[in-house]
């Protein structure tokens, strides 16, 4: 194929009209709505140099993979993954939407760089300080934290593995503390697993209810300083019993949850210290 067949091919896949004999399926990322080219289903390969763009585009603008990812960042925190398109991007961007896949094979590779972006930046200035217990807590935190400061993005990233370097090393970092505390390989996975998979299911929780409407999320919040402390002791009486404890229910449990499971692992393994 000459350089102009495959420039036409691009486009014709970026305006969602592929050529005859190069038809792909134009669908989102699954689960979560946004528009992309998913096509047949291929390794993840690194793109041609002599693919990527050396030259600025029409607006001026040169093209680079870091560019592309950040600018897709930008629209999906403002307008939501719904609303998400490769020909928004291209638009942002001042290029024709077929450059963009000089840097990435389709929609869904380029969010999941995107996903693997905030786990490295969760993990900028993490300084291990050599007990495990805290260390681990700092490191679900970080996790949590930089899903919500883009809960839109939290959609995907949550519930996605990158299989990108930067996910490789905080996966790499949490075994490593669990590792530390003496667990042994299989039961430190595991533990890890679990741990993680409570971070990451409190951001989306969390996440969730930021996308929220804040009229909508204030009355969430108060549900829990009204209705429920108003109920019948007859018809609900653990609630009543409990009614100036429940605004607790308002905000995120996240800390708490880590505690727990980081006490837990401690208990098991003074348990099977003798201590």
């Amino acid at each position: 194929m000459t350089e102009h067949e495959r420039n036409q091919a691009e486009r014709n896949q970026a305006e969602g009209n592929p050529a005859e004999g190069n038809r792909v399926e134009r669908s989102g990322v699954e689960g979560s709505g946004v528009e992309g080219n998913r096509g047949e289903r291929m390794p993840v390969e690194r793109i041609p140099v002599e693919r990527k763009r050396r030259r600025p585009t029409g607006s001026g603008v040169v093209l680079s993979a870091d560019l592309i990812v950040d600018t897709a960042r930008q629209l999906i925190d403002a307008q939501g993954a719904q609303a998400f398109t490769v020909r928004k991007l291209g638009s942002a961007l001042g290029a024709d939407p077929s450059a963009i896949y000089r840097y990435f094979r389709n929609t869904e590779e380029l969010l999941l760089a995107l996903a693997d972006r905030l786990i490295g930046e969760s993990m900028d200035g993490y300084a291990p300080s050599g007990d495990w217990a805290a260390d681990l807590r700092d490191f679900g935190l970080r996790a949590y934290r930089s899903a919500l400061r883009h809960p839109q993005i939290a959609v995907f990233s949550t519930v996605r593995v990158t299989r990108r370097p930067h996910e490789q090393h905080a996966v790499d970092t949490g075994i490593g503390l669990l590792l530390q505390a003496g667990f042994d390989d299989a039961t430190a996975v595991r533990h890890y697993h679990a741990f993680v998979d409570t971070a990451l299911g409190h951001a989306a929780l969390d996440a969730g209810a930021l996308r929220l409407a804040p009229a909508e999320r204030a009355a969430d919040e108060q549900a829990w300083h009204a209705e429920y402390t108003d109920l019948p002791a007859d018809e609900y009486p653990s609630l009543h019993r409990v009614r100036e404890h429940l605004p607790l229910m308002g905000g995120s449990g996240v800390e708490l949850a880590l505690d727990l499971l980081i006490a837990a692992f401690r208990r098991e393994i003074e348990v099977a210290r003798g201590e």
